[in-house]
């Protein structure tokens, strides 16, 4: 096995990926294992890790990518007119766990049942937004930013395991999760304004990035926030 992916899709979202993968495969010479679960439940993620170690052959986990895009996008203050109201706790909490929480929970699974490599990296996805203000992102920028900071500790307390931990910092990217952004595409024309490299970033920008992380010669990288935005941070 190759690659192992877990998403949460209906079924015709669901269809949609197996077909995607299916392509990947042929054009690869890869396995991609599909696992169209919740991961951010325990039970599903003791599923995972079940079907996971009857099927990898003895593989161990070279990437554990985090990339759950789950949380609400409201004010934190709001009038109480104003539709969708404002952020309660429980959104926040949500959103944190999702986007950050949840990364710990799956690096102490996979190291509970010594599924890591032995030269092993853990990535995760952070955003501009972490930084700055942007309408209605407020929980997910509280998410992001806790992510940044339980990156630098991992990096630091699974490096005896030979885990190396980063976290990428996007340039603005025309996803489904960033078109649910109020304003979404006063973002998207602005990043392409201001990138000195003239465009936005592509999700293949992103990929390249994560490729190169993982090769041998990234190993003394380690708690380290990488730019994939073609300089667009530096405006």
């Amino acid at each position: 096995m190759n690659v192992a992916v877990l998403y949460r899709e209906t079924s015709i979202g669901h269809k949609a990926a197996l077909h995607t993968f299916k392509e990947l495969e042929a054009e690869n010479s890869n396995v991609i294992r599909a696992y169209n679960l919740n991961a951010l439940d325990a039970a599903d993620r003791e599923r995972f890790i079940n079907d996971f170690k009857e099927h990898n052959n003895g593989g161990k986990v070279k990437l554990l990518l985090h990339s759950i895009a789950r949380g609400n996008v409201k004010p934190l203050i709001c009038d109480s007119s104003e539709a969708g109201g404002e952020l309660s706790m429980e959104d926040i909490q949500l959103t944190t766990y999702a986007m950050s929480n949840s990364l710990l929970d799956w690096v102490r699974l996979l190291l509970n049942h010594q599924l890591f490599d032995a030269d092993a990296r853990v990535i995760g996805l952070t955003s501009e937004g972490a930084h700055k203000y942007w309408n209605s992102y407020a929980a997910v920028s509280l998410a992001k930013s806790s992510l940044e900071s339980l990156a630098t500790y991992l990096a630091v307390e699974t490096a005896r395991f030979g885990i190396k931990t980063n976290v990428i910092q996007a340039g603005i990217t025309a996803t489904p999760s960033l078109l649910k952004i109020p304003d979404s595409d006063q973002l998207l024309n602005h990043a392409t304004a201001r990138n000195p490299l003239g465009r936005m970033t592509t999700p293949e920008d992103v990929a390249n990035v994560i490729y190169l992380l993982c090769t041998p010669e990234a190993a003394w990288i380690n708690g380290s926030i990488i730019y994939a935005d073609g300089g667009e941070h530096c405006r």
